[in-house]
């Protein structure tokens, strides 16, 4: 049993421990489909979200309640119309949505209430506040459309959810927004959890919906199993969400894509797209590397830098399992922590996903690159591609006129890149010294 506990939780603690310690403090908009309510989803997501909120993260939580305003249309005999992809809310619509919000609020702040013993809610004290934090206008006539009481967001309270959160308490805000003058508009949550998240400048966006994620790069079937793009930089999503129309429909790609984009183009830092099937979507999305679904993220929020010293043990947990299996040559901590100027690391949330380093041999106008490392949990994201530019890029900084790397499994990644294979003896004098002959490494050279 002892031997189970050691190489199951004490790595996972360990692997888990520097996300906590990372959203600590942060500020998180979680907007939950109506959906997964319908779905039965809600008493885990609380179960979770208590969670989250106990390891400091202060959450702004938005729910959604399309299905359930539906089916009090439905009970009523009277139909859901929509049109520009939003609910056209008449006087009928208006008092379902208020009912259903009603009826949703109430079984929320009571799921949030249940301290249930032997369960990650043990103990738990969740304040859960909600209040009128939303100011909104009319979407007016749209194409000849009369939406009637369906709305915008005009303003959000700022002050009221920040003073809430830093009480300790958990801000609820229902799909609803009001005037000046007290008339009430239906929103959407997905506009009411961007606007909020985008207001407060939140560290995260995260829907909680149907649509399990999305794909847009090949799939590589030898070599991946994830249906899904985990990262998906902001570029690549916007010039995707260009291609496709714009629909009702919120399994549709486009319907929740579309927020992220907006979020992470007025700063907030990440959005994400989770999916409500996957029981603990939330835990795995915020506290693992990989996640479960589809985080839109600003590519500038990924640094490519030099290493500095503080970056030595990051080096070497990233290349110590190529080392193991032979794909590396061993380089110690004294050697690295020499060389660490020598380094190029990509960096992402506090964590060294890929590095190589630049030795140059100015006697021969060349340079090697070395020990040029991907973490297997970022392979082909084109990590390798980044730092290999930044390689060259600073080899012609020096004036170089080449580069050169030595092998022993990878030769055809680096042909693909511009590398010739030439001879051993083409080394320069003082490289060709310390050649290991056992290894036999190839020798493949780029002109820059």
């Amino acid at each position: 049993m002892s031997a189970v506990f050691d190489f199951t939780f004490v790595p996972w603690f360990r692997s888990v421990a520097p996300y906590i310690h990372m959203h600590r403090g942060k500020t998180f908009v979680v907007g939950i489909a109506g959906e997964a309510i319908a779905a039965g989803k809600l008493p885990n997501l609380a179960q979770d979200l208590a969670l989250i909120q106990s390891m400091g993260v202060r959450i702004v939580l938005v729910h959604g309640f399309r299905p359930q305003v539906n089916e009090q249309l439905a009970a009523k005999g009277h139909a859901p119309h929509y049109s520009h992809g939003m609910r056209i809310t008449d006087g009928v619509a208006l008092d379902c949505a208020q009912e259903a919000a009603g009826q949703l609020r109430f079984e929320i702040e009571a799921a949030f209430s249940q301290a249930l013993p032997n369960t990650p809610m043990a103990g738990a004290t969740v304040r859960v506040i909600s209040g009128n934090f939303i100011t909104a206008r009319p979407v007016g006539i749209l194409d000849g459309i009369d939406f009637q009481h369906s709305g915008l967001v005009r303003k959000v309270d700022v002050a009221g959810i920040t003073q809430t959160l830093t009480a300790g308490s958990m801000v609820l805000i229902s799909p609803f927004g009001f005037s000046p003058t007290g008339e009430a508009f239906n929103l959407t949550m997905e506009e009411v959890a961007t606007s909020v998240a985008t207001a407060l400048q939140a560290d995260k966006l995260l829907f909680v919906t149907e649509t399990p994620g999305i794909r847009i790069r090949p799939m590589e079937p030898e070599s991946e199993d994830n249906p899904i793009d985990t990262e998906l930089p902001l570029d690549a999503a916007k010039q995707l969400l260009a291609t496709l129309p714009h629909t009702t429909d919120p399994s549709d790609i486009a319907f929740y894509l579309q927020h992220c984009v907006k979020a992470c183009e007025t700063g907030v830092e990440r959005s994400h797209i989770l999916p409500f099937a996957v029981d603990g979507s939330l835990l795995l999305e915020v506290y693992m590397h990989d996640g479960i679904g589809t985080m839109v993220v600003d590519e500038k929020l990924e640094s490519l830098r030099e290493a500095t010293h503080e970056d030595v043990g990051g080096i070497l947990q990233l290349i110590e399992p190529f080392e193991k299996d032979g794909t590396l040559v061993k380089r110690d901590r004294n050697e690295i922590e020499r060389d660490v100027g020598q380094y190029t690391v990509i960096e992402h949330d506090g964590v060294i996903f890929a590095c190589a380093a630049l030795y140059p041999y100015p006697e021969a106008q060349t340079a090697e690159m070395a020990a040029l490392t991907v973490s297997p949990q970022s392979q082909g994201q084109g990590d390798g591609e980044k730092v290999l530019k930044r390689i060259e890029q600073r080899a012609r900084n020096k004036g170089l006129k080449s580069i050169f790397v030595l092998t022993t499994r990878t030769k055809h990644w680096f042909l693909k890149r511009g590398f010739v294979q030439v001879d051993p003896d083409w080394l320069p004098e003082a490289r060709k010294r310390k050649y290991n002959t056992d290894r036999r490494s190839l020798v493949l050279v780029k002109k820059l």
